[in-house]
C-alpha cells in the first residue's frame, strides 16, 4: 500500500491505518528504537506509542514519506523512554552523543536556545550535502544509533572505516559550524 494511501486512512479515521503502517515500517521502526533502547520490549512499545502520536497528530501537510514521519517520532519518544530510564547511567545513548558533544554546542541557558534552530538547520544542509555513503554511516550512527560493527557489516566497509568516516565526518561537522559561529 502507497504511503499517501495510508495517510488518508489516519485522516478518515480508519483503524486500518495502523495495521498498515504496522505492516509497511514496523521492522524499521522497532529495528530504530531497539538500537536506542537495547530492549525489544521497550522497544516495541515505543512503536505502539508512535502509532497512537501518527493517529492524534497527523500533520495536514501530509507527510509524502510515512517512514520518515513515524521514524522521527518513534526516535522522539526512543530517547526520551531512554533518558527516563538512565537519568544518572552512562553508556549507550549517552557514549554515542559524547561523540558529537566537541562540535555540537551545549544549550542549557534561554539565550542559547535561540541559536537552536540555527544549529538544527546548519546540521540538516550540512547532512544533505554530505556523499550518500557518508550521509548514511552519519545518520545510521547519530539518528539511529546504531553501533559501529554493524553499520560496517551492513555497508560491507570495514570496522575502522567507519570509525574513521565518522570521524573525518564529524571534523567537518566542527570545521563547519565553526565558520558559521555556531560552535
Amino acid at each position: 500500500m502507497e504511503d499517501y494511501q495510508i495517510v488518508d486512512m489516519y485522516w478518515s479515521r480508519n483503524e486500518a491505518a495502523i495495521t498498515q503502517s504496522d505492516r509497511k515500517y514496523g521492522r524499521m521502526l522497532t529495528s530504530l528504537s531497539a538500537s536506542l533502547l537495547s530492549s525489544l520490549p521497550d522497544a516495541e512499545e515505543c512503536v505502539n506509542d508512535t502509532y497512537l502520536a501518527a493517529w492524534g497528530h497527523m500533520p495536514t501537510d501530509r507527510p509524502t514519506y510515512l517512514g520518515a514521519y513515524l521514524a522521527k517520532i518513534t526516535r522522539r519518544i526512543s530517547v526520551d523512554r531512554y533518558r527516563h530510564m538512565h537519568r544518572q547511567k552512562r553508556g549507550g545513548l549517552n557514549s554515542i552523543t559524547a561523540e558529537l558533544s566537541e562540535c555540537i554546542p551545549d544549550t542549557e541557558t534561554v539565550q542559547e536556545a535561540y541559536n537552536n534552530e540555527r544549529l538544527s538547520e546548519a546540521i540538516n544542509r550540512f547532512v544533505r550535502e554530505l556523499d550518500e555513503k557518508k550521509r548514511i554511516v552519519f545518520v545510521r550512527r547519530y539518528f539511529c544509533g546504531e553501533p559501529v560493527e554493524m553499520i560496517a557489516k551492513e555497508t560491507g566497509m570495514k570496522s575502522g572505516t567507519v570509525k574513521n568516516l565518522l570521524f573525518r565526518t564529524r571534523e567537518a561537522l566542527r570545521d563547519m559550524l565553526l565558520r558559521e559561529d555556531l560552535l
